[in-house]
């Protein structure tokens, strides 16, 4: 499968360290406006856990030009925006989407937000209400909590293994002065990068940028703890919740986004369980019916990665879940794929980014998330050259590499109390 794809973007560095990258896109009226600081979970102390999202829901309650939420909203409300903001382990987002006509509103928006929120305690007391809520509700959310408790399992007691939501007793306890604290020692130029994705102009957009920030911060930011991983054998988690169906979270640990087998390993989840022809959703869906939902991802970040198959079973099945994912880990260690099987990971693979990217909030992710967190941008001719580089040796290769038993972990949400069964189960 051969994928034709033009692309151009610009990045230049302003004197303060504000990265700027302008995505000019054919045949749309549309433009993105995003900001991605470098300040998340793995950023925050036990103390301060939760605190970096918090402080992106305080940035939409009111700013010394637009007094309240309700202002914020109906700014790009009036004409048709799209806008949200983000906060992950590694990094927070703020983006507005919006006719191109309206670049200078959107600019002026996420800019007043960043630089002038109020952060007053009467909309800290009530946004606490908020966050609890949305605490409970993945709580209540299996698919959704299943994630966490796997991240808790591999890290543990360290920000990495920390929820993104932060502790109850931290949202409870957050002052203004604390929000105050985190903005000036996170938030920086230097940490910063804002991308604009669209009907563009890049000379123009990067004079549009620097004047609307003029005033960000400027000092050198925190940097993140690094994470420790220390296993020697495999580890499994339990959560007791009176459930019609046992949620798996079973994989291993693998490579970061610097490692150079990396996207073998993203090659590897596909054909375990990335498209709806994948070996998992073959053997434990169509053939055995054994489950609904079920799929494999590649996680990397800046110092750990991990592959997962998350699933839903019956109560009554797991264990035949679990005996079957790991048997096609087992295969994939034991033999080679075919050359048929790689080829169609790969078009696959190919053919997902190049479709992924065909919005302007999508084209500008994929340009932020790159250069904030690694210093590097792969264009998308650069990163299909990556997987069509992938060969059935590096697949062999990674597949004997991270599917060993010290590596195995498995998290379960379900009505079960006793690990000594599930640990008898993990074997590679």
């Amino acid at each position: 499968m051969k994928v034709k794809y033009k692309t151009k973007y610009k990045k230049i560095t302003l004197e303060n360290g504000l990265r700027i990258i302008s995505v000019p896109m054919e045949n749309t009226r549309a433009v993105t406006v995003l900001i991605m600081v470098g300040a998340g979970t793995k950023y925050e102390t036990k103390e301060t856990n939760g605190i970096s999202h918090f402080l992106e829901h305080m940035f939409f309650k009111g700013t010394r030009k637009r007094q309240n939420t309700l202002e914020i909203a109906e700014t790009l409300d009036r004409i048709g925006g799209i806008y949200n903001a983000f906060t992950s382990k590694e990094f927070t987002g703020y983006w507005a989407k919006v006719d191109s006509d309206y670049l200078d509103l959107a600019l002026d928006w996420v800019s007043d937000i960043l630089l002038n929120s109020k952060f007053e305690e009467k909309e800290i007391n009530k946004e606490r209400g908020v966050i609890i809520e949305e605490f409970n509700m993945y709580l209540d959310t299996p698919t959704a909590y299943i994630q966490d408790l796997w991240e808790e399992l591999l890290y543990g007691d360290q920000p990495a293994g920390w929820m993104t939501l932060g502790r109850k007793e931290n949202i409870l306890r957050f002052r203004r002065s604390d929000f105050l604290c985190y903005l000036n020692t996170h938030y920086s130029s230097k940490n910063t990068v804002i991308c604009i994705a669209g009907n563009v102009n890049p000379e123009v957009v990067e004079k549009k940028v620097e004047r609307y920030f003029r005033k960000i911060n400027t000092t050198t930011p925190y940097d993140k703890q690094k994470v420790i991983e220390v296993q020697k054998k495999p580890k499994s988690l339990l959560y007791f919740k009176e459930t019609d169906q046992t949620h798996i979270a079973l994989g291993v640990r693998g490579y970061d986004l610097f490692h150079p087998q990396r996207f073998s390993q993203i090659i590897l989840a596909k054909i375990l369980g990335g498209f709806m022809s994948s070996r998992l959703f073959i053997s434990v869906r169509e053939k055995k019916g054994l489950a609904y939902y079920i799929r494999t991802v590649s996680e990397s970040t800046t110092d750990t990665g991990y592959l997962v198959t998350f699933a839903g079973v019956d109560n009554k099945n797991f264990q035949e879940a679990i005996k079957i994912i790991l048997r096609e880990y087992r295969r994939l260690k034991e033999s080679k794929i075919t050359a048929s099987e790689l080829k169609k990971a790969k078009d696959n693979l190919k053919g997902s980014l190049v479709l992924s990217l065909e919005s302007s909030d999508a084209q500008a992710s994929f340009y932020a998330d790159q250069e904030l967190l690694t210093q590097r941008i792969l264009t998308p001719e650069e990163k299909i050259a990556k997987i069509d580089a992938v060969t059935r040796e590096d697949i062999y290769r990674a597949a004997k590499e991270i599917f060993q038993p010290n590596k195995l972990n498995l998290a379960i949400i379900g009505p079960w109390r006793n690990k000594t069964k599930l640990n008898k189960l993990l074997k590679i």
